[in-house]
């Protein structure tokens, strides 16, 4: 919602604000749940999954699957790179709510520096030391968007895709709009990729709970 309004800061209206919240939950729907947690996931390579995982299934039908799987992995290494930047700066950003001094980008090489000294340990440790943590992190997410929910309940007609169609069809450079839309599922893929580490049910089970409290958010 920030690179959102950022870009149509211009022309704030009630189309803009219902028109994009409608086209993230329409996303969050058709690109991360029917795509990736109903179809993709039955896709799996005893077990494992990812970009590799899938190569490894089409191999041998199909000549050219080394090259798209070349073309899959290098989305696979962008996205992994923009995916923590962005989610770790928007966060530390979001303290300037409160402190406007606060040296963002210091901040921001500190926790990955710390992350990545982490990661000698081992995804067993990272997993059980991050998931209590995403637990409380997700709750909150649910419990400030609750409390505003109950302040504004007109929001939710924002589910409605007639908001998003008019979105792209009315707003001035509401299609242009959709790369800012398309940030709320970045590093969806991820569910695809740990299928081998959490397994197919823990998954689904876990983003019935995370798209619930992203959306009340």
């Amino acid at each position: 919602m920030r690179a959102i309004l950022f870009a149509g800061k211009d022309n704030i209206n009630e189309l803009l604000i219902y028109g994009s919240l409608s086209c993230i939950f329409w996303t969050l729907t058709l690109q991360t749940t029917i795509k990736y947690i109903i179809i993709t996931l039955q896709v799996d390579n005893n077990g494992e999954g990812g970009i590799f995982a899938l190569f490894a299934l089409i191999r041998k039908k199909s000549g050219w699957a080394a090259i798209l799987t070349m073309a899959g992995g290098a989305a696979l290494l962008a996205d992994g790179v923009i995916t923590p930047s962005i989610t770790v700066t928007s966060a530390i950003e979001g303290l300037r709510l409160f402190n406007t001094d606060i040296p963002v980008i210091p901040i921001v090489l500190i926790i990955f520096g710390a992350l990545f000294f982490i990661q000698q340990f081992g995804t067993n440790f990272v997993g059980g030391s991050f998931g209590p943590i995403m637990v409380v992190w997700f709750s909150m997410l649910a419990i400030f968007g609750f409390s505003q929910f109950l302040n504004y309940p007109d929001i939710f007609r924002a589910v409605n895709p007639e908001y998003a169609v008019r979105f792209l069809r009315e707003y001035p450079g509401g299609f242009i709009l959709l790369g800012a839309v398309f940030l709320c599922t970045t590093g969806a893929e991820a569910l695809y990729s740990d299928l081998g580490h959490c397994g197919r049910t823990n998954i689904r089970v876990s983003w019935i709970f995370v798209k619930i409290t992203l959306l009340l958010n």
